[in-house]
């Protein structure tokens, strides 16, 4: 039970939501006087283009929440009372833009606060922020308290029988489906407790000036158009749709032409919505009969388990979760490096992998099934290391999640766990046959083969000289590029390349696991974007 204290100060990171938050509730409970903070923390947002989707979408977000968070200081009737209103102070989000090592500490000294409250975060760089951060709140005197809120089940909670951590999805999925019940889904009742948000002292923040700077003021340039909506606001609005669709989710989820998914792993990356809520959604309706229910759950679920391997496996950021793996020779070269370029640019040849590409690129979004689509193809039809490709996603997309982007990439590798057999290799155009049959996904991205018939589209260098003359004379390698590399060809290379791992002794594997990952992957520099 943490003691009562006149003052704390909750920093806002991965959490950008008013209600149902586990650190403002612990705060607003165990202290007289509570203020709220953010920070566009320099250490991470330095390392970012100019022109980056997530730093607007936070933008956006951070203005939504220092407004909720105003409202909310501002709706108990004692708050009224108290209130400097007549002198323009008011509650609301106090944001700073520096290194949160040296701001939070700072802030924390300005206010006079006993403590300091944040969710936890388990990504390595995140959790090497916070142990550096009570250091200095420590020597002021002021306690740091961090609390779950991320996922429904994080770190020690879902264990095997012998008391380590799962590496397997499915025994985990079932031990975690015995563990939940309504405790754990409960939302945090912050309202309740509106009454101890604090009015913002002219000393940290002049009264009538503007709480949040603006992106430029940032650094950084509005994108305009963000695909997914931001803010609480526009979770909720997702949400709100995808409860007419959930039903049939397990039905609609693989075709990328038809909307099936939810579009909510933006919000949860940034937590502008509660994982307990959508759990909560999904449990009650998996429970009620809803195939279409069972099936999103089961995703909420690998969330969990994604989180919880990085957490008790940290090294899979920079080396594989298998360590044999790192064992194989990936393709290098000046070819490589044309085949990887082709890749990110969704010039492969491949229809179906081109249009998943200028997906990502054009938007900061990719369907789901084409994230593994287009990962098989880079490591298993391109031989390039997986490791490339997960970079790659870690700067482009907009949902970008540490654990589940190393996980997943690690998955479509074979050397992460519960992984597809490493034989075991995605044919592309099989692929786009079967969930984009019509081309409706592939013509709306790849515009340059509209035209092509239904059959053709999948591997328009296989297709009819009449059916190519047809659509104004549409030439292959010229108005869409060739296939990089044939696939059967390119299967048998890869089977080749992947028998090193049967052939690895336990010397080799405890040799591997003593190399220490690389000091700064390009996946590990982007990991910690939330800021």
């Amino acid at each position: 039970m943490h003691p009562v204290f006149d003052s704390a100060l909750v920093w806002f990171r991965r959490d950008l939501r008013s209600t149902d938050h586990a650190a403002l509730y612990h705060a607003l409970k165990n202290a007289r006087k509570v203020w709220c903070a953010f920070v566009f923390d320099t250490d991470i947002l330095d390392e970012l283009p100019r022109f980056d989707r997530r730093v607007d979408f936070i933008h956006r977000s951070v203005i939504e929440l220092d407004q909720a968070l105003e409202a909310l200081g501002q709706q108990h009737p004692l708050a009224q009372l108290t209130s400097s209103a007549a002198s323009g102070a008011t509650t609301g989000l106090i944001v700073r833009h520096g290194s949160a090592k040296v701001e939070i500490p700072k802030l924390a000294a300005q206010l006079g606060v006993q403590a300091v409250y944040a969710n936890h975060d388990d990504e390595p760089a995140a959790l090497e922020r916070d142990a550096f951060v009570r250091g200095p709140l420590s020597n002021i005197g002021v306690a740091l308290f961090t609390s779950k809120d991320h996922v429904i089940f994080e770190r020690n909670e879902v264990l095997t029988g012998n008391d380590s951590p799962y590496g397997v999805f499915t025994p985990y999925k079932n031990a975690w489906l015995k563990k939940i019940d309504p405790f754990y889904v409960k939302p945090y009742p912050v309202e309740r407790f509106s009454a101890q948000f604090a009015t913002i002292p002219a000393k940290v923040h002049p009264i009538g000036q503007a709480r949040v700077p603006s992106l430029k003021a940032l650094g950084f340039e509005e994108v305009g158009s963000l695909k997914i909506p931001a803010g609480m606001s526009g979770a909720q609005a997702l949400l709100d749709d995808f409860l007419h669709r959930i039903d049939r989710y397990d039905e609609t989820r693989n075709f990328p032409g038809v909307k099936g998914p939810s579009y909510l792993s933006t919000h949860l990356r940034f937590g502008t919505v509660s994982i307990r809520q959508l759990a909560g959604l999904a449990w009650e309706r998996a429970k009620a009969g809803s195939s279409g229910a069972q099936t999103w759950l089961s995703e909420l679920i690998w969330r969990d388990f994604y989180h919880q391997i990085l957490f008790h496996h940290p090294h899979v950021v920079g080396q594989a979760y298998k360590r044999e793996y790192d064992l194989i020779k990936w393709a290098h070269g000046a070819h490589a490096e044309a085949n990887f370029k082709a890749w990110c640019e969704g010039q492969t040849g491949y229809p179906l992998v081109d249009a998943a590409m200028r997906q990502l690129n054009e938007t900061g979004y990719m369907h789901n099934r084409l994230r593994m689509v287009v990962a098989s193809f880079l490591i298993k039809d391109l031989g390039i290391d997986w490791r490339r490709g997960e970079a790659y996603f870690a700067e482009k997309l907009l949902d970008f999640d540490l654990a589940a982007n190393n996980g997943g990439w690690q998955w479509a590798a074979s050397s992460g766990c519960d992984a597809q057999p490493w034989f075991r290799i995605f044919n592309p155009i099989n692929q786009s046959e079967k969930f984009d049959p019509q081309g409706k996904f592939i013509r709306r991205y790849v515009p340059e083969l509209a035209a092509l018939p239904d059959q053709a589209l999948h591997a328009p260098w296989l297709a009819r000289p009449a059916d190519l003359a047809s659509t104004d004379d549409v030439v292959i390698g010229r108005d869409y590029p060739k296939p990089l590399v044939m696939h059967d060809v390119a299967r048998q290379e890869t089977l080749d390349r992947y028998a090193v791992v049967k052939t690895v002794t336990d010397k080799d594997i405890q040799k591997l696991a003593r190399k220490k990952a690389p000091r700064k992957t390009a996946a590990k520099k982007k990991s910690a974007n939330s800021t």
